[in-house]
């Protein structure tokens, strides 16, 4: 039976998830708020994948009540928290509006606000290793394989109207249910309604390597299914053939990443450039930071933020 927290003795920024215990930010949290010198805990809040409503209430209500809890970062149950809790929130965010999920609860002036941080945190990411105008340049494709919260925020990002030629010349997604790509389409038609865009359900590893197979050079390739994490294997196969002077990225920060091992195969013959998940998990977090506690991190914070993670990672034993 789930069990809410005990009452907070002082600030406590949530962790809502599935396994929070195994999360390495759990290692991390200690480090970075004695850098940021920023008196609080870290507190994971685990539920079940679609729990009932009433509990998602419950935690909502709980940081909505208690003034030491400070908010929440929410990973899982991003959809189901707000369909369950929205009559709780003072305020949603353009892009938690437009998702139909949070990932981010803060507070101030007594507000609770929800916001769906990825769109901005999984571009922050991207640009840390896209060269500049690089669509603009080559004219390549954006391959997403996964068509869930992942996906759908950096797949806005990619086609924001905002970056005019500077986007994909197609957007090519991949998921194992045509219902979630139809959602997907609803969404991103919302963003940019004139992005050329193709959709393919994949059941197997071979229907991906097809996709990956059929790219130009100088695409860019993302596994956003999560495979390669908490479930073993790959969305493609080994046949898959990466497409020449691209990019591949691993959502995943842990796990086997079996996806990333691929690419690495082929990395030298086909000139790619592989990164894993890792900056995208510490942009995630320090974003939720920054609005939880009111902080202003700006590039050098980050970077330190970056060399404490980086080092603390060295030791960690999950």
């Amino acid at each position: 039976m789930f069990e809410l927290p005990k009452k907070p003795a002082k600030p406590t920024l949530y962790f809502i998830g599935v396994t929070t215990s195994e999360s390495f930010i759990q290692e991390l949290f200690p480090h970075w708020v004695e850098e940021l010198k920023v008196d609080a805990q870290l507190v994971g809040i685990d539920v079940d994948i679609h729990a009932n409503k009433k509990t998602y209430k419950k935690i909502v209500e709980f940081i909505k009540e208690n003034e030491m809890a400070k908010g929440a970062l929410v990973t899982t149950h991003k959809i189901d928290i707000l369909e369950a809790a929205r009559d709780k929130f003072d305020e949603l965010g353009e892009y938690a509006k437009l998702f139909g999920e949070i990932s981010c609860i803060s507070k101030e002036d007594g507000k609770l606000t929800g916001s769906a941080k990825d769109p901005i945190t999984s571009g922050l990411a991207l640009e840390a290793f896209l060269p500049d105008n690089f669509w603009k340049k080559h004219k390549g494709e954006a391959l997403i394989m996964g068509a869930g919260g992942s996906g759908r925020a950096i797949s806005s990002y990619l086609v924001n109207p905002k970056k005019g030629e500077n986007m994909p010349s197609k957007l090519v997604i991949t998921n194992r249910t045509a219902a979630k790509l139809d959602e997907f389409d609803e969404i991103i038609k919302e963003v940019n309604p004139d992005v050329p865009i193709k959709y393919l359900k994949t059941t197997e590893p071979y229907q991906n390597d097809f996709a990956v197979n059929n790219l130009p050079p100088y695409s860019l390739i993302i596994n956003a299914t999560g495979i390669g994490k908490d479930i073993p294997g790959s969305p493609i196969s080994d046949k898959a053939e990466f497409p020449s002077n691209s990019y591949v990225w691993e959502f995943n920060y842990r796990g086997e990443r079996k996806f990333m091992k691929q690419a690495f195969k082929q990395s030298e013959e086909k000139n790619l450039h592989i990164e894993d998940g890792w900056i995208y998990f510490i942009h995630g977090w320090t974003e939720v930071i920054k609005d939880v506690f009111n902080l202003d991190i700006d590039d050098k914070t980050f970077n330190k933020l970056t060399e404490v993670a980086t080092e603390v990672k060295k030791n960690w034993k999950n």
